[in-house]
């Protein structure tokens, strides 16, 4: 199978077909600039038949047994492994990821799979006391019915699942909509992999397409009840008026300025291996990853020559070859936001201990310090490969540059003492913060998400079955009431 051949199509109730709109989106190798594929868009009217199709089809899904449905995503972690070779290859023509960065998005696909096994078995209700005699109150977990997923594209195949496989596994039917830069990896290729795995027609509906065709109707729709984004602020702001203006729930994963913070009893080459890690994993394209690496004056000298120098010794260049660790960013849009950013920072007043080279859609790592305070790259998402190295004297001084940005999704602190570590991490406003770890983690059965401009909710663990279900209060009354009138 070419998957940018068979799989450059629409997905709905089944069928895989063209898009019937007037213009097409290509899909571009970001490294070499190779042509992959060319998809007519969705319409209106494709999106509707996608909502439909999966409004008719949960209704089934949703009666279906737990052992069933858990069967499903038993196949999907099988064909997964199967066809990994595959996988790893379109991750890295299609958003120009390393092999390594391939390798982690396919292992925890496999993961949000296995953990939906378990969802499929979840518990259906509970049964509370009440203060009238001879009544018996029950709660029902219903699904929602039908959940719109929009899916970015950093780790498109990872942060579509992460949504559409506890949907399914709750109930729910799916209507994904793909980020027009990975419309396979981040839709088609999720359809096709839970297709091979059994199931049925019209649960999973990808609609390639974008808001120049279709607006606001894949949020407007009245089908969906629940709309999970992932992407900026930005975008995620417009997301939550439109779904709040037409009753919808919405899940908000959103952009960041994480902070990786060393404090002055840390281990200084694990840290350095930590903030390296967590700030150029993906080139930097990943809400996660540490734009500011807090650390304190008294180790700040040695802990910045080890940075620059470790910073230096990463492979930049093609995906391809196993050996890089920095590939190109998505679009030759965000390498020029990003030199601009560097460009202005360094005509504001940051020293650069490292400045990277541009050659493409390819950016070299830049390292930058001597940020001034009123700077606003201080408290904004970079989403590349640019490293700020903040001094600060003392834990308080750190956690008050940590808290001072509109976002709070993730965080990490490196200390000596465990329970200071924790003690200073409870301070960072993040809805995650990582004692002596990378600023980078996700695990299906602990809440993920962020505070703040970060998002809205939260998914993985409990969280999630409260995102996709709904509660239903039914009361028996076994004995005869007496009503007042």
């Amino acid at each position: 199978m070419s998957y940018f051949t068979d799989l450059a199509l629409q997905c709905i109730d089944g069928e895989w077909r063209p898009g019937t709109g007037s213009w097409d989106i290509i899909d571009f190798n970001p490294y070499n600039g190779e042509k992959l594929a060319s998809i007519t868009v969705a319409t209106l009217d494709e999106v509707d038949q996608a909502y439909r199709a999966a409004e008719r089809a949960q209704r089934e899904w949703a009666a279906t047994n737990p052992y069933t449905r858990r069967r499903v995503f038993e196949r999907a972690v099988r064909v997964i492994e199967d066809s990994e070779p595959q996988i790893t290859e379109a991750i890295v023509a299609e958003l120009g990821g390393t092999r390594a960065k391939a390798a982690f998005e396919i292992h925890m696909v496999r993961e949000f799979f296995l953990e939906a096994v378990r969802l499929s078995m979840h518990t259906q209700g509970e049964i509370l006391p009440s203060s009238v005699e001879g009544k018996e109150n029950r709660v029902y977990r219903d699904p929602v019915g039908v959940v719109g997923v929009i899916s970015p594209f950093n780790y498109p195949f990872l942060l579509a699942v992460k949504s559409v496989a506890p949907a399914l596994a709750l109930g729910n039917a799916v209507v994904l909509k793909p980020h027009q830069s990975t419309p396979v990896c981040g839709g088609t290729l999720v359809a096709k992999v839970l297709e091979e795995a059994g199931l049925p027609p019209g649960l999973v509906n990808v609609v390639i397409t974008d808001s120049a065709e279709i607006g606001d109707t894949l949020i407007e729709h009245p089908v969906p009840k629940v709309i999970s984004f992932t992407g900026s602020d930005r975008v995620g702001r417009h997301v939550a008026t439109v779904a709040a203006r037409n009753f919808k729930h919405v899940i908000l994963q959103l952009g960041s300025n994480s902070a990786l913070l060393v404090l002055d009893d840390a281990d200084i080459d694990y840290a350095v291996d930590a903030a390296v890690f967590s700030r150029f994993v993906n080139q930097g394209q990943l809400c996660m990853a540490a734009n500011r690496i807090i650390v304190d004056r008294s180790v700040e000298p040695e802990f910045t020559a080890k940075f620059v120098a470790r910073v230096r010794e990463l492979v930049v260049g093609d995906p391809q070859d196993p050996a890089t660790h920095i590939g190109p960013l998505i679009n030759s849009r965000q390498a020029e936001r990003l030199t601009a950013i560097v460009e202005q920072a360094l005509a504001g007043g940051a020293t650069a201990l490292l400045h990277g080279a541009v050659e493409g859609n390819v950016v070299s790592p830049s390292v930058l310090t001597d940020i001034p305070v009123d700077s606003p790259l201080l408290r904004e998402e970079i989403f590349g490969p640019v490293a700020l190295v903040i001094p600060v004297d003392g834990a308080e001084e750190a956690v008050r540059v940590a808290n001072d940005t509109p976002y709070g999704l993730a965080g990490a602190v490196h200390s000596g003492d465990i329970e200071r570590g924790i003690a200073v991490a409870r301070r960072i406003e993040a809805g995650m913060v990582h004692v002596n770890d990378s600023t980078v983690a996700d695990e299906p059965i602990v809440p993920y998400g962020g505070e703040k401009h970060s998002g809205l909710g939260r998914l993985n663990g409990p969280q999630v079955v409260e995102a996709f279900t709904t509660t239903k209060w039914v009361s028996i009354q076994r004995e005869r009431t007496e009503f007042p009138f």
